[in-house]
């Protein structure tokens, strides 16, 4: 790959649009729901943690593990439209969450 070549990829990559939003995590007949700036990242986060024991929230670690980290489903239940500062962005994310954690009577990731 030539030296232009690479500046247009890592241009490119650095230019483009993350979506933000909420996402379910079904494991062991219990629901959580999370928040995340990026959710293209999300799964890969979440198996990589609680394949190493590592996942700040016990509840969802035990539930995997009991599982035999083989019943683990993630869905994104909602992407948010597109918010040019950050902080109305967060603001919107913890209000969706609280949304999404009543309406499917989960716990909070």
């Amino acid at each position: 790959m030539e030296k232009a070549e690479r500046r247009a990829v890592s241009t490119a990559y650095k230019e483009r649009k993350v979506a933000a939003g909420i996402y379910a995590v079904r494991c062991g007949g219990r629901v959580f729901v999370g928040q995340s700036p990026n959710l293209a990242s999300v799964e890969n986060r979440l198996r990589f943690t609680l394949a190493h024991g590592t996942h700040p929230n016990r509840a969802l670690q035990a539930a995997w593990v009991a599982s035999g980290g083989t019943a683990l489903e993630i869905e994104i239940v909602e992407t948010l439209a597109e918010e040019a500062d950050a902080y109305l962005r967060g603001r919107a994310l913890t209000e969706r969450q609280a949304h999404w954690l009543a309406a499917l009577k989960a716990e909070r990731l």
